[in-house]
């Protein structure tokens, strides 16, 4: 069997219960929508609109040890690219406005909804690889 079907966890993992978080660490929606550090749950894991603090004022934590990646900015232009043509292919066609009002709109709700939505998408999916220690895969070399 392959893929997905033949999948098993190893006896040896051991995944915390995604209702569980310990103690000091706030759950990774609240790390997400209010940019706290995954560690110790103080303000400050952003430096700039979207980019992690290299490590934690408080605490230390090396948010450079998890690798977020580029994933969330590529779903979120689509998504909210998607979103922002209807609701203005909508208002055109009920009150059909002047160009410079879509400008004058749209443009200011785009980047606003981009930053905020990459700052969330990033923060969840780095408080997800630390509740669950996630980290890169090693290949162990044969002895010889």
């Amino acid at each position: 069997m392959s893929g997905a079907a033949g999948a098993h966890l190893s006896p040896r993992t051991e995944l915390p219960d995604s209702d569980q978080h310990q103690k000091g660490q706030p759950p990774f929606w609240r790390v997400a929508l209010f940019g706290l550090c995954p560690e110790c749950g103080t303000p400050g894991l952003f430096e700039g609109a979207a980019n992690f603090r290299e490590r934690c004022p408080s605490c230390g934590f090396d948010s450079g040890r998890y690798n977020v990646g580029d994933g969330p900015a590529a779903f979120l232009t689509l998504i909210i690219g998607a979103l922002l043509i209807a609701l203005a292919l909508t208002l055109d066609s009920l009150v059909n406005p002047p160009l410079w009002v879509h400008v004058i709109l749209w443009v200011p709700l785009t980047v606003v909804a981009v930053i905020y939505g990459l700052r969330i998408a990033k923060g969840a999916l780095l408080a997800s690889e630390h509740q669950r220690q996630a980290a890169e895969g090693r290949v162990d070399k044969p002895h010889d």
